[in-house]
């Protein structure tokens, strides 16, 4: 919910909602290498459009969408309003039963599916098999293009983390990008966990110090600059590709900056590269 929501609820006690239409969006395949689950949704949020899926719900399915990890889900479902949508869905399985049980709540686990038979407003079908890493390119989340294709353009500075990429497992990845590399002299570095848990997992596998090598600004978990009030404002006129969400003018604190949206694989490699590179170009299995 929005602020004003927020408020008419504190103030009435009540709160309007219609029942949202659903999107199905139908994933085959597996993600190849170089390529995220962020990918995937940046792809699919540049195919219906920042409006595409207005006051409906996102339901991820298939054989693809089983094969994704929690996080990776979580990744998708965060990124379902960029699309309009109100919220984005999974089914729940044996891997959202795992999940619920590393961290001592298995017994709140449902099995929750769609009915036999569901009908839906639209359906998108998506062979993750088939993406490449992507970007979406200032100022709107559905100007999406391939890493390829926005390659070269000079970056000042990459920020990984956030509640949409700052998981244990995004961090891993950029550090298997950075591990033993420098990033580039002229492009700033900064990566901030999404929660203190995933802080101090990274720091006990050793990965805020391959960050930190790296020539990269680690700072405490939260938010971080993505929302444009911590260290990380961008000055006039510069670029920065961001793991985050958004990439509205003036995200980041400064409506003279531009924000590429992309994985932690892409942006770690656009950090060494101080440009936009494909990953899969010389910057995988550092």
């Amino acid at each position: 919910m929005g602020s004003t929501d927020v408020a008419i609820g504190i103030a009435t006690g009540k709160t309007w909602l219609k029942v949202p239409e659903t999107l199905r969006v139908e994933i085959t395949g597996e993600l190849g290498e170089g390529v995220c689950a962020k990918d995937l949704i940046l792809w699919m949020i540049g195919e219906i459009g920042a409006d595409g899926a207005t006051y409906m719900a996102l339901e991820f399915g298939g054989p693809g969408a089983a094969a994704l990890s929690m996080p990776e889900r979580f990744t998708l479902s965060n990124m379902a309003v960029e699309a309009g949508a109100k919220t984005g869905l999974f089914a729940a399985d044996e891997k959202t039963r795992a999940y619920l049980e590393e961290r001592g709540r298995g017994s709140d686990f449902r099995e929750i599916a769609p009915d036999e038979g569901a009908e839906y407003a639209r359906t998108v079908a998506i062979d993750a098999g088939a993406l490449e890493p992507m970007v979406s390119a200032p100022h709107t989340v559905d100007n999406t293009a391939t890493a390829a294709e926005a390659a070269g353009r000079k970056v000042d500075q990459v920020y990984i983390g956030t509640c949409t990429n700052g998981r244990i497992e995004d961090l891993r990845l950029a550090a298997s990008v950075l591990r033993g590399k420098k990033r580039h002299p002229h492009t700033r570095l900064i990566v901030t966990p999404a929660s203190k848990e995933v802080y101090l997992q990274a720091a006990a596998e050793g990965l805020l110090a391959d960050f930190a090598a790296a020539g990269a600004t680690v700072t405490g978990p939260g938010c971080g600059c993505c929302v444009g009030v911590h260290g990380g404002i961008l000055g006039d006129g510069e670029v920065c590709v961001a793991t985050q969400n958004r990439n509205f003018q003036g995200r980041m604190g400064n409506p003279e900056a531009f924000i590429y949206l992309a994985s932690p694989l892409t942006a770690a490699a656009c950090a060494l590269a101080g440009e936009i590179v494909d990953p899969r170009e010389g910057y995988l299995g550092a």
